[in-house]
């Protein structure tokens, strides 16, 4: 695999690339954890084809995926961000992904619009948990993979070790194609498994030569189990019978049948790349692989399709005069240029100026209200980085930015005006950290509505909860760096400076015993006075039994019409709660006796006898907190599943039973209080070295140790 050419007619730096076919395109998202060399490879690949003039580097701010204020101070990504460039006449759509596990939603956008992934590795660091679960993420969805091991020249790096490692975590169907040449500590250049060629990089350009015979050991070590993977996974018999027989295989064979076996998912050759030598070792032979060996969007499966109303839509294909069904994977909003879509079109051809109906549906929990709409789209551009180019079309199995569509969010479909459809969105995890917070000044209260409006538009993983019972604005996040993120973007692009308040916990109230008590509501002042008075008898209910009212009024002393009255007024008041402001529940109040007048009585003073009937109560008889318990099912490794069961108990949880899932992993269940998991997203990702994740469901409420419930009295 060795191509002369290391651009095209479509690569000059400052234009933008361009593709009418859909088989002159390769989708290709770079996988990997964070520091793993994302985006500097990206960046080496841009210069190796002409498309930037040298690459830069993440120390000094100046790269072209890590453009954003934040990613530039963290140095790190955090957004999916798109760089298209051309090799060999193919458009190669590169999307950088961000590492870290807070913004996997990211990650998510990038492998739906990804025809196959490269997946990025260090050779000074290798393989820890979090790569291993990005590898699972990837294999989900079922998407082509090649592995590319970075930074072989690094003092640290070990290229036989990761290679084991890689082989050891993610399966069969690993296996290198090429191998590095090492000199005196240095590395020179890279062995070609297939072509048995050596591409010298010490100059600083690759040339190309024969390999001296000191590596036919090494060469043949890794070059036979290559061509039987290959072989094996091209299922010809015929052709492993030949090669068993000792017959030469032509390369080109093998390289066909090697892009069969990438594009099935089921075989992921090995690259490795150094940041020496020009514009690096091992671009080159990255960008051959991609234009070679990797699927086109032809050949990428179409996500499930239907009308609005749900039904299936058959015989829909990657072609540019099939009908239009795109969806928008990214969104982010421009203080200059305003919304900004990034679209993958999945059929048809998106055009500037045209008109197309957009539609959201499935994420109201998210903030993101169901819509359906016709709008007008503005100019099409490629981006590169922040720079966008002008592009006449993008057509089916293309990726461009749409500016201006001002109801599109991420996740929402674009089609035709007359047969609107839906795609079937992509699976986007819990956000599980709330963090509440509130606005500085009354300046930001008036911004902050529709700042966070975009925020939500922008991010799937995001979910905005306005706390009626808590009178609190909460954010659920997926994680601490996630928050400090939406938080500095409230700041520096809306202008909206807010600050975290802690979270309050939703808690409930109940009688811890029995008793009886009067409302006594007798009142003169002239003309019609008030005259109400309400014997009830209280008494605790199960957890979850709710509210129940029991009528045993006999002989009439309480009027029928003013029955329905006393159990109103207790209704407001449990509502409000009658020691510490938190709605009461699972209560039975039975109306026993009362008195009437025939002219003071009413609606409202029996309302507010039965309100001041439950008062005496709850001065009678102690009231129990209650707090909120959720059923927690946590999934970690498991060397970790000791740590986990440890911390859940300190937790005041139940730990229910554990079970294993695949292999190597362990499901932990139990029952944890709410207020105890309240930053449970983040110290579990601690403790699992970030592998670890959970999922949580409300389960009932339960008395608050008495110890707490005085603390928090005391705070109130």
């Amino acid at each position: 695999m060795a191509e002369k050419n290391p651009g095209g007619a479509m690569g000059a730096a400052g234009r933008a690339p361009a593709a009418d076919r859909a088989d002159a395109i390769r989708n290709v998202v770079l996988v990997g954890h964070s520091g793993a060399g994302k985006t500097t490879l990206l960046e080496h690949l841009l210069a190796a084809t002409g498309t930037i003039q040298r690459p830069g580097r993440v120390e000094d701010g100046n790269t072209v995926s890590d453009f954003d204020e934040v990613e530039v101070r963290q140095q790190r990504s955090v957004n999916l961000a798109l760089a298209p460039l051309v090799h060999n006449h193919i458009k190669i759509n590169f999307l950088d992904t961000p590492g870290y596990a807070d913004f996997v939603g990211d990650l998510r956008a990038g492998l739906r619009a990804a025809d196959a992934a490269l997946f990025v590795v260090s050779a000074a660091e290798g393989i820890d948990g979090l790569t291993r679960l990005l590898w699972e993420e990837c294999a989900q969805v079922g998407m082509p993979r090649a592995v590319v091991i970075t930074k072989i020249d690094h003092q640290r790096a070990d290229f036989d070790e990761v290679l084991a490692s890689c082989q050891a975590a993610f399966g069969d169907g690993v296996a290198p194609l090429y191998l590095p040449v090492v000199t005196n500590g240095n590395v020179n250049g890279l062995i070609g498994l297939l072509s048995q060629k050596f591409f010298n990089y010490a100059t600083g350009t690759r040339t190309e030569k024969e390999p001296g015979a000191e590596y036919e050991a090494r060469i043949e070590e890794y070059r036979g189990p290559l061509i039987e993977g290959i072989i094996q996974e091209s299922e010809d018999e015929s052709l492993m019978d030949r090669y068993l027989q000792g017959d030469p295989i032509d390369t080109k064979v093998l390289i066909d049948d090697l892009e069969k076996a990438v594009a099935r998912g089921s075989f992921y050759p090995v690259l490795c790349t150094g940041t020496g030598a020009g514009h690096g070792i091992g671009t080159l032979e990255v960008l051959e692989l991609i234009t070679q060996g990797f699927p086109s969007p032809l050949e990428h499966p179409m996500p499930e399709i239907t009308t609005l109303d749900g039904k299936p839509v058959d015989g829909i294909a990657c072609d540019p005069d099939g009908p239009l069904v795109a969806e928008v994977v990214k969104t982010t909003s421009d203080p200059y240029v305003g919304r900004i879509s990034l679209v993958r079109v999945f059929s048809g051809t998106l055009r500037p100026d045209m008109t197309v109906h957009v539609s959201g549906h499935g994420l109201a929990d998210r903030g993101h209200e169901d819509h359906d709409v016709d709008e007008r789209i503005g100019t099409l551009t490629c981006p590169l980085g922040k720079q966008q180019r002008p592009a006449a079309k993008g057509v089916a199995g293309d990726i461009v930015a749409v500016a201006k569509l001002s109801r599109a969010e991420t996740g929402d479909t674009l089609s035709e005006v007359d047969r609107p459809l839906l795609m079937t969105a992509w699976t986007m995890p819990d956000p599980l950290l709330p963090v509440a917070i509130r606005a500085r000044s009354k300046a930001d209260e008036d911004k902050l509505s529709q700042a966070l409006g975009r925020l939500v538009a922008e991010d799937p993983t995001l979910r905005l909860e306005n706390n009626a019972e808590t009178r609190q604005l909460v954010l659920w996040c997926m994680g601490e760096a996630h928050t400090d993120v939406l938080l500095d973007r409230l700041a520096k692009r809306h202008g909206v400076e807010v600050e975290r308040v802690e979270l309050r916990v939703p808690l409930r109230e109940t009688f811890g015993g029995r008793c009886q008590a009067m409302g006594r509501n007798v009142k003169q002042t002239g003309g019609h006075g008030q005259y109400a008075i309400c014997h009830i008898e209280v008494e605790p209910l199960p957890s979850g039994g709710g509210f129940e009212f029991v009528d045993k009024i006999v002989g009439g002393v309480v009027p029928r019409q003013f029955i329905p009255s006393v159990e109103k007024g207790v209704r407001a008041q449990m509502e409000r709660g009658v020691v510490a402001g938190y709605p009461m529940v699972d209560v039975r109040v039975t109306l026993y006796d009362g008195k009437a007048h025939s002219v003071d009585s009413s609606d409202m003073a029996f309302q507010i006898a039965g309100q001041l009937a439950l008062k005496e109560a709850a001065a009678k008889v102690p009231t129990l907190l209650l707090e909120p318990v959720d059923e927690l099912s946590v999934l970690v490794a498991d060397e970790y599943v000791g740590s986990v069961m440890s911390d859940l108990s300190s937790r005041r949880g139940r730990v229910l039973g554990t079970e294993p899932v695949g292999t190597g992993r362990t499901l932990v269940k139990a029952e944890v209080p709410q207020l105890e998991i309240t930053r449970y997203a983040i110290d579990l990702r601690s403790m699992s070295h970030g592998t670890g994740s959970f999922h949580r469901s409300f389960l009932r409420y339960e008395p608050l140790p008495s110890h707490l419930a005085g603390k928090l009295a005391a705070a109130e």
